[in-house]
């Protein structure tokens, strides 16, 4: 089945019943390209990330296909507060069917020079709150017995890179996490899908955490990774992508 049929496919089910997606990190990069993908299929968008003024101009742009998108502001290194943000996110948006754990950052250095703070916010950003956000949406999706969960690993969660140490670790337990709750949700009618794409040209390079110097034109792009994402979402509800692996055709960088 074409890419192309599932789109229609999706289109014609939107129609039918408006479904409703939550994403994180949602103000740039993937996340981004993937709410305008999601709404462009017709599915309603609930937008999260740290930036209000960024959330707000993808949400201006999602609603021009007619779909609804809000933007709703979330620290996400922030873990207490995360789990009881999303739940409210979710009644005020309306029942989330489909969630894409998307945010995370970025982190270069070898592991003997890696400090334990640094460490730690690595985890917390990219394994831990993605924990917390599916807590907050899982009994939702539970109670009406479907959902689909797209967690946004790495291809580091599958091959280690020496000076990437707690990104790889922490890609890796997400790997490791959505391996388990795909197998602890599945009797509830919930697929899970880890996507682990190769590099890809977002913001990340630019952050002061990240120190290399890559052929960035040679990436993937948060289009490519996003049409992914619109894809494995579109898939009849009795087939799932357990885990897709999407690299760019010059391969590891």
């Amino acid at each position: 089945m074409g890419l192309g049929h599932c789109q229609k496919m999706g289109e014609s089910m939107s129609t039918q019943q408006k479904r409703h997606a939550l994403i994180t990190g949602a103000s740039s990069g993937i996340g981004k390209a993937t709410a305008l993908a999601f709404a462009e299929a017709g599915i309603d968008v609930a937008l999260v990330s740290r930036s209000l003024e960024k959330l707000e101009a993808v949400a201006t742009q999602a609603k021009q296909t007619g779909v609804e998108a809000k933007a709703y502001t979330l620290d996400l290194a922030n873990l207490p507060q995360v789990e009881a943000k999303i739940k409210a996110i979710a009644q005020d948006f309306g029942n989330i069917d489909i969630l894409v754990n998307n945010a995370g950052i970025g982190h270069t250095g070898n592991l003997t020079e890696t400090s334990l703070d640094d460490w730690q916010q690595v985890i917390n950003i990219n394994l831990t709150s993605v924990f917390e956000c599916v807590k907050g949406i899982l009994p939702g999706m539970r109670d009406r017995g479907t959902g689909t969960i797209i967690n946004v690993a790495s291809i580091a969660a599958k091959q280690a890179f020496a000076g990437w140490g707690a990104y790889c670790v922490s890609k890796a337990g997400l790997l490791a996490l959505s391996q388990t709750l795909a197998q602890e949700e599945r009797a509830h009618g919930i697929r899970v899908t880890a996507i682990c794409p190769g590099a890809v040209n977002t913001e990340i390079w630019d952050t002061d955490t990240v120190h290399v110097n890559f052929d960035r034109s040679k990436m993937l792009t948060p289009e490519i990774v996003a049409q992914s994402i619109l894809h494995t979402v579109l898939l009849p509800p009795q087939a799932v992508i357990d885990e897709l692996i999407l690299m760019p055709n010059a391969g590891t960088f």
